[in-house]
């Protein structure tokens, strides 16, 4: 493969500033104001894949709020159809608003009494069964979700903060603010490519995402697309979950991402002991965990974090496929649309 070629999903990775710009400049829905969380017995956020992923912060805020929530995935609510009651808001995102999951869903499941749909296509099954639909506007996307998933974040955040009464303005400013780092990280892959050489000098390389709190969504999603995009095989985790058991398939040839604001006392620990067996630790936040070494994601928000922390996953996709002799994001076995059950 020419060093030069340069595939599509590298093109939408890429385009992701303007993506971002068009979902600050949408304006959303104006029902989403006037719903009073006080008349549902339960809210219930579900999507598949980086889109269930995407719904980790906003679960944290709205439990944090006191509200009761589920966040499960659409394939195993199908196997719990009595979480859905006549008094359920249900909160579905889906890029495409096609996946099979949440067709079936909409499909086969008692109705909720209200039904927000998150979704790119507002032609897809999601956005005509929605109650609501707030748009994506991403754009065209081809391959893995890069664009997509940024915008996802960004659109459940002002889903939140509209459902809640907040005022949206200070964190779409924010936003605004921090799209400059978001097109100076995705014009600088080489501290990645740095790191990636030296993984693939091991025989066996291992790579391992563990994120805290609403880096969760970081952690789990990328290593979700590594998986998609590069064809190497990587696990995500939450937190602590990691000693438990994956510690064993640490040490020499594999890379630790850390996501997280800096501060947590448990990936503090964590990468010292990593460091200490030999395992590649890189922090991706606004400070390291331990010693390790930091690829830059401003701490001002989470919101702001995640985005920048995920353009430096996006990368790793990229150097990680041409890596292992793969065209990146590009599709071996399935497809954009994931229709089958």
């Amino acid at each position: 493969m020419s060093a030069l070629y340069v595939s599509d999903y590298e093109k939408e990775l890429g385009q992701q500033v303007n993506a971002l710009t068009d979902q600050l400049n949408y304006a959303l829905p104006g029902e989403l104001h006037s719903l009073d969380l006080g008349q549902y017995d339960r809210i219930v956020l579900t999507g598949m894949g980086s889109s269930d992923y995407a719904l980790i912060p906003i679960e944290r805020e709205l439990i944090a709020s006191g509200f009761p929530v589920w966040r499960t995935d659409a394939g195993r609510l199908l196997d719990m159809p009595d979480l859905i009651t006549p008094g359920t808001l249900l909160w579905i995102t889906s890029q495409s608003g096609m996946s099979g999951e949440v067709v079936a869903v909409l499909e086969t499941l008692p109705a909720a009494k209200t039904l927000i749909g998150v979704t790119n296509d507002p032609q897809s099954v999601l956005a005509k069964k929605a109650d609501i639909v707030v748009e994506l506007k991403s754009g065209e996307e081809a391959t893995v979700s890069a664009k997509s998933y940024l915008n996802t974040l960004v659109a459940s955040y002002r889903t939140l903060y509209a459902l809640t009464g907040r005022d949206e303005q200070p964190l779409l400013e924010d936003v605004r603010a921090v799209l400059p780092k978001v097109a100076e990280i995705v014009q600088n892959r080489s501290p990645v490519q740095i790191v990636t050489d030296r993984l693939f000098s091991h025989a066996k390389p291992r790579v391992a995402l563990i994120g805290m709190g609403a880096d969760a969504a970081t952690a789990l999603t990328g290593a979700l697309i590594i998986k998609e995009a590069s064809k190497v095989s990587a696990e995500g985790f939450v937190g602590g979950e990691f000693r438990h058991g994956p510690m064993e398939t640490s040490g020499e040839g594999m890379l630790a991402l850390l996501f997280g604001d800096g501060g947590d006392a448990t990936l503090q620990t964590l990468a010292a002991d990593l460091e200490k067996n030999g395992t590649e630790v890189v922090t991706v936040g606004p400070q390291a965990y331990a010693n390790s070494q930091r690829w830059e994601a401003p701490g001002d928000t989470p919101l702001t974090r995640l985005l920048c922390a995920m353009l430096w996953v996006q990368h790793l996709t990229v150097t990680l496929a041409r890596g292992n002799g793969m065209v990146p994001g590009e599709f071996l076995y399935g497809k954009k649309i994931t229709v089958k059950i």
